[in-house]
């Protein structure tokens, strides 16, 4: 590593570099690596020590890593995941007090529409080079699942029903009436998973996600963080913004993200999923739509 750059100073930043820098890691490294990677909110809360024997080497190890990284020192490393945890989202009712302090509601709809539109203005560009790896993987899954659970449901459901427009072997895990263990049994080694979430993650897509890894499924996390329970060991990772000033996060970006990655899959799926579209639009004018 160039030890000429600055050391990444917000959580998702550095635990994109430890992926990047992995592999070129002496195993010492990666052992701590790994343990950072995996259970990052363990790491404001614990100390130095109690990590590193947690993880299976030595404290000065956690030592070198973070000086490879370009930190001065353990703390300064630290000092960037307890900052992720103080910067957890407010509690609804919180940021519903702050809304009901701002009465305006001409200027309070101007902002909710613009930081809407900032969110989604920087879909395109944060997953330009993940999006193609995503559309790979689900043209080559043998089937296609897809899961998303109360505020994420709204996402998960377009992709679902967009994609089912031109490809019928994908199917939504619902977890109705206490199925979900039923569903996920279904899961298996060449299916690819599409998990919807942002913060406060359900416990339902958590269990999905890791009955998907259990599976030997490939598994793409649409999410709002590098370090979402879902994007830790998933195939790939789309990230959307929604932060707004509201007392309940946006899902604008989310739904711009899968109507853009359902475009994305149209295009490269060829005459089968033109002919797929053709006759799923004729029966719906034919039966669903008024005339």
């Amino acid at each position: 590593m160039n030890k000429t750059k600055r050391a990444p100073q917000n959580l998702d930043t550095l635990l994109q570099l430890l992926q990047s820098e992995y592999v070129a890691m002496p195993p010492q490294f990666q052992i701590g690596a790994r343990y950072l990677i995996d259970k990052p909110t363990d790491v404001p809360i614990a100390s130095m020590r109690t990590i590193a024997s947690q993880a299976g080497v030595q404290p000065a190890t956690l030592v070198r890593l973070a000086q490879f990284l370009g930190y001065a020192g353990w703390s300064e490393l630290k000092e960037v995941f307890v900052q992720s945890l103080r910067q957890t989202p407010m509690m609804y009712t919180q940021q519903a007090e702050a809304v009901m302090r701002g009465r305006d509601s001409s200027s309070m709809l101007n902002r909710v529409i613009q930081a809407q539109a900032n969110n989604v203005q920087q879909v395109a560009e944060t997953n330009r080079d993940a999006m193609k790896q995503a559309v790979s993987l689900i043209l080559k899954a043998k089937r296609v699942h897809v899961a998303g659970f109360r505020a994420s449901h709204a996402a998960a459901f377009s992709f679902y029903y967009l994609y089912r427009l031109f490809r019928s072997s994908v199917t939504m895990i619902r977890s109705e009436a206490g199925t979900l263990e039923l569903e996920l049994r279904d899961l298996q080694g060449g299916d690819v998973v599409v998990l919807t979430a942002f913060a406060p993650y359900s416990q339902e897509i958590v269990r999905v996600y890791e009955a998907a890894i259990e599976s030997g499924c490939k598994v793409i996390a649409l999410c709002d963080s590098q370090v979402a329970p879902i994007a830790l060991e998933a195939d790939c990772t789309l990230l959307f913004e929604t932060a707004v000033p509201s007392f309940f996060p946006s899902s604008t970006a989310a739904l711009a993200l899968v109507e853009g990655f359902i475009e994305q899959i149209l295009a490269r799926s060829g005459k089968k999923a033109l002919s797929g579209l053709h006759a799923a639009e004729n029966q719906l004018h034919q039966g669903a739509y008024w005339k």
